[in-house]
């Protein structure tokens, strides 16, 4: 997601999370858009206010690609008012533009990421994490026994999935490695990009 839009729903965030009702339209068209993974309406959904739903809601839709924000605008149609003000602000808003995509420095890319930035990693990921982790090379076996330690939470099993590659690879298990699998498996190289942020 572009910058300028990620800061736009960061500005708004509690202003929009009492506005809306994520789950009657904004959800399902989401998902009907490829934005959402399956776990992340279930995650969305099991969350006990609508309030609640919604703030699950703005924290997934920055990690979800380029195209999430304008999907997200065209999800408002119940809600022309809360669209029309946030396209108000982008238009007097001064940002750069969509074309400064900031790839991260060598010195980030080279490191080993922490704990802490395999957390946020591993929250992040949907159903992507099983993908992710067999292109960074762990074995069939080895995501078998993450995916029966951790049953209930798939945050879980991928951290633990993402610990035993650095454990493994150990100095190689690099930034510029794990960006290299995210992209193959689809994620978007803006969600590393938050992690790191």
């Amino acid at each position: 997601m572009d910058p300028v839009h990620r800061a736009l729903l960061r500005t708004h965030r509690l202003q929009l999370s009492g506005q809306l009702l994520v789950s009657d339209s904004i959800v399902p068209f989401l998902y009907q858009e490829n934005i959402l993974t399956e776990a992340q309406v279930e995650d969305i959904e099991s969350q006990p206010t609508n309030r609640q739903k919604s703030l699950k809601l703005l924290d997934i839709l920055p990690s979800r690609g380029p195209r999430a924000f304008d999907s997200f605008l065209r999800s408002l149609e119940e809600f022309r008012w809360v669209r029309d003000q946030l396209l108000l602000e982008l238009q007097t808003r001064p940002g750069p533009s969509s074309t400064d995509v900031c790839r991260p420095p060598d010195s980030v890319l080279q490191k080993v990421p922490s704990d802490r930035e395999l957390s946020r990693l591993a929250s992040r990921l949907g159903a992507e994490w099983e993908s992710v982790l067999m292109d960074l090379g762990l074995s069939a076996e080895a995501l078998f026994r993450c995916r029966s330690d951790h049953s209930l939470s798939t945050q879980g099993a991928a951290l633990a999935g993402l610990v035993r590659w650095r454990r493994s690879e150990g100095k190689k298990a690099t930034v510029e490695r794990l960006l290299r699998s995210l992209t193959a498996a689809g994620v978007h190289p803006a969600v590393l990009e938050d992690v790191l942020m």
